[in-house]
């Protein structure tokens, strides 16, 4: 069995209410990263306001929170330890951080100021209007590869004119453009990355190659690129922080796609800059003897990219108490 854990994107006001209802280890659970993060988070989650939620310092842990308090409840109230009866762990994102705390390898609430900083640290990498992030449909991976490759040539062959340029006429100002793939989810179903005018010049290149739809996203910043690496620093400095144990069970990592035991520190620093290799990941697990993926935590998005990745895969989504008690009965 493969568990995954959300990213970015999946939250919504009042996801986790009715299972923060029924069982008091769930409700532990958002007091204790209420706490761990000095700010009364489940109140965002609960009540809104959706703008509130959606902020990236907050919506980290909080998609984090719901997963956790699944999980433990799952662990507490119907004695099942899910992650010793899975073969690996994985998360999209800041879901890998779930995946790290599901797995005994961070605790709760250092998970939760760890993600509080990297929320903010990304939200604040890039100054706003500076950078863009969007999703192309209907594209192979290797076509939008190709659209950016172009893109680099461009930018080049741009660069080397105005080097050529005299002092005389006008200074050489550097260029500063990124275009990368941020994430890739499944076959026809890509975000890239990067400065507004890269990503809009990107987008036009798709629709030009057919693409069946190319827009761009409502997000705080350009995630997963270069131009996250003033973020770095600061989740470096978190990190060190905190104190990893041995993982319960190995973990697919974003950055390499493959299950990994240790070095998660360096992964994670990685991810901030580097593509979410999710597609190659899924692909892994099934490559590893996997023919049952479940999702727990808000939403149904990996869900629904596991099932475009490999069509055969068993599925099971735990986002609410009557799947989660379905789901315990049927593991039990």
């Amino acid at each position: 069995m493969l568990l995954v854990f959300p990213g970015q994107g999946s939250q919504e006001v009042g996801m986790g209410k009715g299972l923060y209802d029924a069982f008091s280890t769930a409700r532990n659970v958002f007091h204790e990263v209420d706490d761990a993060i000095s700010f009364f988070l489940s109140r965002v989650i609960f009540d809104g306001p959706e703008d509130t939620l959606r902020a990236t310092e907050n919506a980290q842990p909080a998609l984090m929170a719901i997963s956790m308090a699944f999980t433990r409840v799952l662990e507490k109230e119907y004695g099942i330890n899910i992650a010793s009866k899975a073969k690996f762990l994985a998360g999209h994102s800041l879901g890998e951080y779930t995946a790290l705390c599901v797995g005994g390898v961070l605790t709760l609430p250092d998970t939760a100021k760890i993600l509080r900083i990297r929320g903010a640290a990304m939200s604040s990498a890039c100054p706003t209007g500076r950078g863009a992030m969007a999703a192309i449909l209907g594209l192979s991976l290797a076509n939008i590869e190709r659209i950016i490759a172009e893109y680099d040539a461009e930018k080049k062959g741009k660069a080397t004119a105005e080097a050529n340029i005299t002092v005389k006429t006008m200074p050489v100002v550097p260029i500063e453009s990124v275009l990368q793939i941020a994430n890739d989810n499944c076959d026809g179903q890509v975000v890239i990355s990067g400065n507004s005018e890269a990503v809009t010049w990107a987008i036009r290149k798709a629709i030009e190659a057919k693409a069946r739809r190319a827009v761009l996203l409502d997000v705080s910043g350009p995630f997963h690129c270069q131009l996250m690496n003033r973020a770095v620093s600061d989740v470096a400095a978190a990190l060190e922080q905190a104190n990893f144990s041995p993982p319960v069970c190995p973990i697919i990592s974003n950055v390499t796609a493959r299950a990994e035991i240790d070095g998660f520190r360096q992964f994670l620093l990685k991810q901030i800059v580097q593509r979410v290799r999710w597609r190659e990941s899924i692909l892994f697990a099934e490559a590893n003897s996997i023919t049952h993926c479940v999702e727990i935590g808000a939403g149904r998005v990996l869900t629904g990219l596991v099932r475009r990745i490999c069509p055969q895969m068993e599925l099971t989504n735990v986002c609410d108490v009557n799947a989660l008690d379905e789901f315990a009965k049927k593991i039990t």
